[in-house]
């Protein structure tokens, strides 16, 4: 499918891996996207040198400046609405975000957490997935509601979890698979193949209960 490339905007706090994977798909013309502002609130976050080298304008909000969490929001949307974008993406973006900012991007605001959602939400996700015991691992990319990590789900990757593993080797793992599937998913809202219905998301009119398009071998389930 042919489509104009969409106007995005890119949020980030650290070292900006699933951004780079974003840039590398829009370079190859892989993901029709203009990503028009990377957003950090961490001046130091690696990701903003790597948004730089890709000629994409970046800026920084630093929330240790604002003294309560709306007055950040609130600087973060107007920074992001001069953008007018279609979609606002996080990408390891460390911040809970105020039920105003996401009700004024509700729908088209995307987050990729590393679980298999609804499992593991919040933080440590790798070190509670094998402290659970758990074969199956991975990552999801969903909307963002206010429920924290609850918002319908796009897609998701799953990993066998090995033996021997660590958070660190499963972490890594993971975080191949986020890389393959966040700009699938952002490709999917750009194309509008996604559609909301009684709080699932559709891709192409089908849906899959409780998980979500499972991915697997670069092949999307329904």
């Amino acid at each position: 499918m042919s489509v104009a490339p969409a106007p995005v905007v890119i949020l980030i706090s650290g070292r900006g891996s699933n951004l780079k994977a974003i840039v590398d798909e829009v370079r190859a013309g892989r993901l029709p996207a203009e990503i028009r502002l990377v957003i950090s609130n961490n001046p130091g976050a690696e990701g903003l040198r790597i948004a730089q080298a890709a000629g994409i304008r970046t800026r920084v909000i630093d929330h240790r400046e604002f003294s309560e969490r709306d007055e950040f929001d609130r600087a973060l949307m107007e920074a992001i609405d001069q953008e007018q974008p279609k979609l606002v993406v996080l990408a390891g973006f460390m911040r809970i975000l105020g039920d105003a900012f996401i009700r004024h991007y509700a729908g088209r605001l995307m987050n990729i957490h590393p679980s298999l959602l609804p499992a593991f939400k919040g933080l440590n996700t790798h070190s509670r997935a094998l402290a659970a015991g758990v074969s199956e691992h991975g990552t999801s990319v969903h909307l963002v509601t206010s429920d924290l990590d609850g918002g319908p789900v796009i897609a998701q990757a799953r990993v066998r979890v090995q033996p021997d593993d660590s958070p660190t080797t499963l972490s890594a793992r993971v975080l191949e698979q986020e890389h393959r599937i966040y700009p699938l998913a952002i490709r999917w809202f750009i194309e509008k193949r996604l559609t909301l219905l009684d709080g699932q998301i559709l891709l192409d009119g089908q849906r899959r209960p409780e998980q979500g398009f499972s991915t697997d071998n670069n092949t999307v389930c329904p």
